[in-house]
């Protein structure tokens, strides 16, 4: 019975339903992921070309398509994948169950012209990844590459929870049992780029800290990694860098530490500027933003504060690319959609009126 269930439940099923019901002798077009007219956004796994893996929340990829047939083809999945699926504007969210395969047939009518194919992982990386094995177009049907967006500069959003986008979504509740509620689309950090026109990544965990936190991984073990785990191998770091690095870390260890009845982290202080220049190292040319806030450490804890002070002065002190701002705005759960606008809304402001923003805005 589907009364009552969300309507991306309810696309998820009709998707489901259809998959089930195409002949299997249909006449139709493959065309694998290693197709040179898909446009990918984002940090993937490309180790092997016909099966690539997206991993990180915010990437994405694109395809033009012709026709009245669309199916997406997912190949292994761990944990929970969520995706915004749109095409021609029109969006389902749509669930990949952990498994070997699934197939996302599109629940809704296409005419035969002309269409555009745009997937956005929504869910975070740590809480699952999932191999794309192409699309199923009607027979003999013609695709293109997108026509890439017209950024006017590009950004990075290195954190946890908060920049991720976690929860956002939800009720009067934080929950973390099912992550079609965690959607990085409606993140300050994507609405922040959005309005400035920029091509976003975000390498971002929740739990994670820069000394202590609610996951075993740490922010300097990881934001350079392909998947979230200190083991992985190093992306790469070249083909894409960004003109503004954004950093927001501190919440976990306030939060973790002081649940668990201990002092604050002695060594956070270090453990960030550390980070800071690991970073610095591999983009040298980009202006970076140290963040404070969103949830109550960051607005509220002294012990944060004062740590985070001692952050900025060294790095500031040492670099003078490197700036730093304090939201306003906070939540005491979780940040939900309208608290992501409202800290997008300051973020945006004040990067507007910053000198080394302005020949990035031209």
């Amino acid at each position: 019975m589907l009364l009552g269930r969300p309507l991306s439940w309810i696309l998820l099923f009709v998707g489901f339903a259809r998959a089930l019901a195409i002949p299997a002798d249909q006449a139709i077009t493959m065309l694998p992921s290693s197709d040179a007219r898909f446009l990918w956004e984002g940090r993937f796994d490309r180790t092997d070309p016909g099966r690539p893996v997206i991993i990180w929340a915010g990437s994405r990829l694109g395809l033009d398509f012709e026709g009245r047939h669309l199916v997406v083809l997912f190949g292994e999945a761990t944990g929970q994948n969520y995706f915004n699926i749109s095409v021609d504007g029109k969006m389902a969210v749509v669930g990949v169950p952990a498994g070997p395969e699934y197939r996302f047939v599109w629940p809704h009518a296409l005419t035969p012209g002309k269409h555009r194919l745009e997937l956005f992982k929504r869910s975070e990386a740590d809480a699952g990844h999932v191999v794309i094995k192409g699309v199923e177009l009607d027979a003999g049907a013609r695709a293109w590459s997108p026509e890439r967006p017209p950024y006017r500069l590009r950004m990075e959003f290195i954190g946890d929870s908060i920049t991720v986008g976690a929860c956002n979504e939800d009720g009067a509740t934080d929950q973390w049992d099912d992550r079609r509620t965690h959607n990085h689309a409606l993140s300050y950090g994507w609405l922040t780029a959005q309005a400035l026109g920029a091509d976003e990544r975000a390498i971002a965990v929740s739990g994670m800290g820069i000394a202590e936190g609610y996951v075993e991984m740490k922010a300097g073990e990881v934001w350079d990694k392909t998947y979230p785990r200190a083991t992985a191998a190093r992306a790469d770091l070249q083909s894409w860098q960004p003109d503004v690095v954004c950093l927001n870390f501190g919440e976990n260890d306030d939060s973790f530490t002081r649940n668990q009845g201990h002092p604050f982290p002695a060594d956070y202080t270090a453990g960030y500027v550390a980070l800071v220049r690991s970073v610095r190292a591999v983009y040298p040319r980009a202006s970076f933003v140290l963040l404070r806030g969103g949830m109550f450490g960051g607005a509220k804890s002294p012990e944060l504060k004062a740590a985070w002070d001692k952050v900025v002065r060294e790095v500031e002190g040492s670099d003078p690319g490197v700036a730093h701002f304090v939201f306003t705005h906070w939540s005491e759960q979780h940040p939900r959609v309208s608290d992501h606008r409202a800290m997008a809304a300051e973020l945006t402001e004040w990067l507007k009126a910053q000198s080394f923003m302005q020949t990035r805005l031209r």
